[in-house]
């Protein structure tokens, strides 16, 4: 697997681009641009897909963000990849239909696998992107939580990972919730798990993203994508140094 993308990230939150620490609703940082602006910028950064989650969504369900979906879509050449509350297969056709071209499943990818699996097969597996967001449980292992992160789930990491592989995924976002919006680096040892674990998925790295270094990091231990959120919004990283870590 040789290709490797740049995900600038945008989350909103009742209308603003916001960045929560570790999911954390109550420790939300808001920024002054408005979410198709900063959209524009990173397509002229080069960028070539944005990663666009609807925050409120995420937690009670029922996105919210189509009208902001169709502007980028018609505004900028991004392709779009977007979740936050999808709960049923119409939500995922009524985003497709509006323009995004994959869907990210959290919540329901872990209480219903069948039902995201069905969906895998009859929507194409490069439609869909499967998000199993984790964060260390007290003995160590990972656990996946749902509804924004606000709730946590019993369901093991790597199993359902294995799951969607045999199910025939293509896509899966993984985010280290103890680094996300933390610019703490990335958590190198889950990744090359993953990578390891199921070399046919494409995996996207999240949580913690500091610099080029983390990028080329997440790369080298097979990561296929990098979701790049508060480093490029605080100007730690621009958009242009991450683009030419992508075409390195």
């Amino acid at each position: 697997m040789t290709d490797f993308t740049i995900y600038p990230a945008i989350d909103v939150r009742e209308g603003r681009v916001v960045r929560l620490h570790k999911g954390d609703y109550d420790k939300e940082t808001r920024y002054a641009s408005e979410p198709l602006e900063v959209a524009q910028g990173y397509a002229e950064g080069g960028a070539s897909w944005l990663h666009l989650v609807d925050l409120d969504a995420a937690r009670a369900g029922g996105y919210t963000l189509i009208p902001l979906l169709r502007e980028i879509v018609a505004e900028t050449p991004l392709s779009v990849q977007t979740g936050g509350g999808v709960r049923s297969k119409q939500d995922v056709a009524t985003l497709l239909e509006a323009g995004a071209s994959r869907v990210v499943i959290g919540s329901l990818a872990i209480q219903e696998p069948e039902t995201v699996a069905a969906w895998i097969a009859e929507f194409g597996a490069d439609r869909i992107t499967v998000a199993l967001d984790a964060r260390t449980g007290e003995d160590g292992s990972w656990v996946l939580p749902t509804a924004g992160w606000t709730s946590d789930s019993e369901t093991d990491l790597a199993a359902l990972l294995s799951h969607y592989s045999r199910s025939g995924l293509a896509h899966a976002l993984c985010t280290d919730i103890g680094r996300d919006g933390t610019l703490s680096g990335p958590n190198l040892n889950l990744y090359t798990f993953l990578t390891r674990a199921v070399p046919d998925v494409a995996v996207q790295a999240s949580g913690g993203t500091r610099h080029a270094a983390d990028v080329r990091g997440v790369r080298k231990v097979g990561c296929a994508g990098v979701i790049l959120g508060k480093a490029l919004l605080e100007g730690r990283l621009s958009i242009d140094e991450a683009i030419t870590e992508e075409r390195v």
